[in-house]
Order: C-alpha cells, then structure tokens, then sequence
C-alpha cells in the first residue's frame, strides 16, 4: 500500500474542493490519504507529525503560503511537496490549470521532479544567551514592529557593513528572491544559483543596495533600536529588543520541491509574471 500527504487551504473553497476530488482519486489508485488539516475529508486520515516520515510525497492545493506552512512539518522528514497553484502568482505551488488526473497519474507513475531547495536558520543571540532559533525557506526578515523605522546594523562574516534607519531588512534564499525581497526590489536569483540575498527596505542612507553574498557567509544583523520583530516565512515571528543579535547562515537542511516535468526556470518566470517577449513587430 503506497501513501501521501495532502494539505489545502481551508479558506479556500476550490482547494477544499480540489482536496476532496484529489483524495477520490488517489483511494481509486490504491493510496492511503494523511492530512494535518482541520477539514475532514471521507477516506483521509488525520496523522501526528511524528508519523509522517512513512509517507512518499505531498501535495498542496493552494498558494505559496500554503505550501510553505506544509513544508514546516513535511521538511524534517524529506517529504518531496508538489504544489498545485490556487492562489496567485505562485512560484512555490507552481503547478498551474493541470487536471487533477495529471497530478494522480505523475505521482502513481513515480514521474515527477525532485527539486531541493535551499534553507536558512537563524538564531538570536541575548545577553550572550540564545533566545530563540529556527528556519526559512524564503526569508528571514528583521522589520519594525510599530510605525517608528528601526535601527539595524549589519555584519558579515564579522565585518561590519552598514547601518541603517530603515523598515526592516531581508536576509532570503534564491526560492525566496521571487517573494518578499521582490517586491522591496531585490533581484531575481535562479533556484539553481547557491547565493543569499541581503537587501534594507526603504532605508534612509545613500547606499541600500541589494547584497549578493556566498551562501558560507554569516550574517548578523544587531538591533540598535528600543525593538524590532523578526520574522521566517511570515510564520515564525519572534519580538526583538536593543542589544539583540541575529545570526542568519545556510541550513544543511534543505526542503524537496516536485514537479511534474522538468521545466526551466525561465519558462515559469516569463509565465509567472506574464513577461513580454515578444517586440512590436511580434518578434
């Protein structure tokens, strides 16, 4: 009896009713069902997070924020997610207006894509104790916490860098580079590419470039402000205070990504954001 994971986004009602087709046809295929989820689907079976290592694969009906909180639990276990898009852009879940039977048959057939992605893990340094420690696909970010910017100073690879008056600072992976630190002007970094992204958001200095760096560095970044917040995926959120120092590296763990078929980069970034490329002449 072969297994898997299914998650979806309960807000969603065409991810639920996506889950529920899903779930059909993969008990017609001989499968048994697992969820974490609150919604209850006939024939899936709720299961601990100690007993997901049994399971072959998951997939993920929703966006991008779905596929990141699946991969929380699946991630320790090395169980490969393939996301099924039903959000927005979706660069995580970016299996998009596939039939369900599309999904059933790759992973019956075993022909999906193994994609490994690389992680972060920060910790949080008080006083000379740490206070707090975890991972991010995406990003680790350090904002503030109310309207007042805050003061941030940056090192790497115990160098000092820069300090900043700012709304935050993105430490993300090249998964990530096509998520937040898009959107507050970092470049886009192909998965393939093994480089951390450093970038302040709107900062007050004359020089707030994005920072490319090799993923062996260490970053730190000191709170020099009364407070801050720092954030993982937008999930694990942890309240920072003056004196704090934050510690961002690459994680040796990684988290496995699947897809269909074995498609570029570049295809789903032109279709992601629906990139001209043809010229006036239709070139």
């Amino acid at each position: 009896m072969r297994n898997l994971f299914l998650a979806c986004n309960p807000a969603r009602p065409v991810a639920v009713a996506a889950a529920i087709e899903l779930a059909s046809k993969f008990k017609s295929a001989g499968f048994d069902i697992y969820t974490m989820s609150d919604i209850e689907i006939v024939g899936v079976t709720n299961v601990a997070l100690e007993d997901l290592a049994q399971l072959e694969v998951g997939v993920v009906l929703g966006g991008d924020g779905t596929m990141l909180r699946a991969a929380q639990v699946t991630r320790s276990h090395q169980i490969p997610l393939l996301g099924v898009n039903l959000g927005h852009v979706g660069f995580l879940a970016e299996v998009d207006q596939v039939s369900l039977e599309s999904v059933v048959k790759a992973i019956t057939e075993k022909k999906y894509v193994i994609d490994p992605r690389m992680t972060l893990k920060y910790s949080v340094i008080r006083n000379g104790s740490e206070v707090a420690k975890g991972w991010a696909l995406n990003e680790v970010t350090v904002e503030r916490q109310h309207a007042t910017m805050v003061e941030l100073f940056l090192e790497i690879d115990d160098r000092p860098i820069s300090r900043w008056g700012c709304d935050g600072l993105i430490c993300s992976t090249p998964t990530g580079s096509t998520a937040y630190a898009f959107s507050a002007g970092g470049p886009v970094v192909w998965p393939g590419v093994d480089a951390l992204v450093v970038l302040p958001i709107s900062a007050h200095a004359l020089f707030s470039r994005p920072l490319v760096i090799s993923p062996e560095s260490e970053i730190v970044v000191r709170i020099e402000s009364a407070e801050g917040l720092l954030s993982a995926d937008s999930l694990r959120n942890f309240d920072l205070v003056a004196g704090d120092r934050v510690h961002i590296t690459k994680d040796a763990a990684i988290v496995k990504l699947a897809h269909l078929s074995n498609t570029l980069f570049s295809d789903r970034l032109v279709a992601k954001f629906k990139l001209p490329i043809q010229g006036w002449r239709g070139e």
